[in-house]
């Protein structure tokens, strides 16, 4: 439980957020297409950066996943550090959206080049790949975490929350998922010298173009059309302090005496272990382990449609009808199953043959179950915190959503980098080999990869489930809360 005190520097803070019950459909579209943005650049770097640095320019795995994770340090600081400072920012634009606009051009040019670099030996890719990395996450992270921040703000509603946290990550995905499929079918497509489209490392740079052009340029459309909620949003009152390195420390240490947003950040860091590693060693296992190529391999982008579609449809009714903790720790089970399941039933010989006819449709249809988990997932772990700021402000009479939701944009972010540094060290591990054709890799290490992208990948996102299980902010629970701020609330404009 947390203290039901009130920080002195704050009380009185208002509004506490822009509709008190549903937003307008409008609204929330217009807030939610932030996140195509958003995935459009990370699903352009997550997907294709650890194949092409390990697997096109030969940099051992080992140090692809270093670079990220050096990148994931820093992220460590940026991340809750824009969400402290936009907390306590005030201007005539409101908090969150002059970091929003500050960060389309840094990550457009950043993007390109990562997929750009000079003709460097090893330590030079290394390099190149860690500056450009850190780079492109910290300036990713002045869109990222306001603009989540945002959308926590936009209704107290307990359900409504759920609903625009749905459509934001519906909208991502598909974004990222439209921006993997022109990849596989444009720019990876087999040409006269390259079967395979992804060993041609020509075709990186034209891709990354593309996506940065397209994520820069819906970052600055967002951030221009949600101008109007200014005035309906949160802002700091007053008497709060500005921000300075003493007041940052205290925001993050009020978070962390949070058990809820403790247990919620722990569980985070576990998963993304098990998003991240499939998510980076995915592509070799559709290449090498299940044999497939990319006209094959672009349509689990075109079928994947239907995971974010199904999450957004069952989100809030999961919601109404179970406490999120049960919904989340239910599909984080069902994620590890679907993912892990047809690795293993291929090694046993009862999954179809790689010439089989059947081999693409069941591979999509256990796809959809896994991405349709995962969805489920991110939305209620994004509800979830929303439910948790409204907490803290009862106990400090602070709003933090940005500290707070700077751990679901570090979360996003840890699952390339942890994924890169597993992933990277298992490939050096079992010596799999560079830029080598389908079919000509020993079966062992063939098997090998298809078990560290299955069940191997499985086990942090289970230990997860056991810290989820220790979240306490019931439905109950959070009436409560509602009922006492708003009676504070009440009592402070009649004083």
């Amino acid at each position: 439980m947390v203290d039901s005190s009130v920080d002195e520097r704050t009380e009185g803070q208002a509004p506490r957020s822009a509709y008190h019950g549903v937003v307008p459909l409008r609204t929330k579209l217009i807030y939610a297409v932030g996140a195509t943005a958003e995935s459009t650049i990370n699903f352009a770097f997550n997907v294709f950066n650890f194949f092409f640095y390990t697997n096109v320019l030969g940099l051992p795995g080992t140090l692809a996943g270093l670079a990220i994770t050096i990148a994931l340090v820093a992220d460590a600081i940026t991340d809750p550090l824009i969400g402290g400072v936009s907390d306590r920012w005030r201007s005539r634009f409101g908090r969150r959206h002059p970091f929003m606009f500050a960060a389309p051009i840094p990550v457009t040019v950043c993007l390109f080049l990562i997929y750009s670099p000079p003709e460097f030996g090893t330590t030079g890719l290394f390099l190149w790949l860690t500056v450009f990395s850190m780079l492109l996450r910290s300036t990713m992270t002045l869109f990222h975490v306001p603009h989540l921040a945002m959308g926590a703000e936009l209704s107290s509603d307990f359900t409504e929350r759920t609903r625009v946290m749905s459509l934001n990550t519906l909208l991502g995905f598909l974004g990222g998922m439209g921006t993997i499929f022109i990849g596989y079918t444009f720019f990876f497509a087999p040409s006269a010298e390259y079967q395979n489209g992804l060993l041609d490392s020509a075709s990186y740079p034209y891709f990354a173009l593309f996506a940065a052009l397209v994520g820069g340029g819906i970052m600055l459309f967002s951030a221009v059309f949600t101008r109007n909620l200014i005035p309906r949003l949160p802002q700091p009152s007053a008497s709060l302090p500005k921000f300075s390195a003493k007041e940052f420390g205290n925001d993050i240490w009020l978070a962390l005496k949070n058990s809820n947003y403790l247990t919620m950040l722990i569980g985070i860091l576990l998963l993304s272990a098990t998003l991240g590693t499939r998510e980076t060693v995915n592509l070799h296992a559709n290449t090498y382990f299940w044999e497939l190529v990319p006209e094959q391999i672009r349509y689990f982008s075109l079928v994947g449609i239907l995971g974010p579609v199904i999450a957004f449809l069952s989100a809030a009714p999961l919601h109404e009808r179970f406490e999120k903790k049960a919904t989340l720790v239910g599909v984080l089970a069902g994620y590890a199953v679907f993912g892990s399941l047809p690795v293993l039933l291929r090694v046993a010989g009862l999954f179809p043959d790689t010439d089989s006819q059947w081999l693409l449709p069941g591979l999509l249809t256990f796809h959809v179950g896994q991405l349709s988990c995962a969805m489920l997932s991110l939305i209620t772990a994004a509800s979830m915190l929303a439910d948790i700021a409204d907490e803290q402000e009862l106990a400090t009479g602070l709003r933090q959503e940005g500290v707070f939701y700077s751990a679901r944009s570090f979360f996003g972010k840890a699952s390339s980098g942890l994924g890169h540094l597993v992933a990277g060290v298992a490939l050096d591990l079992i010596q799999f080999p560079v830029g080598a054709e389908p079919g000509t890799v020993p079966a062992e290490q063939v098997i090998q990869i298809g078990l560290i992208e299955g069940p191997l990948a499985a086990i942090p996102g289970v230990i997860a489930i056991a810290f989820y299980l220790r979240f306490n902010l019931t439905r109950a629970r959070h009436k409560e809360i509602q009922a006492a701020l708003a009676a504070r609330h009440a009592s402070s404009s009649s004083g």
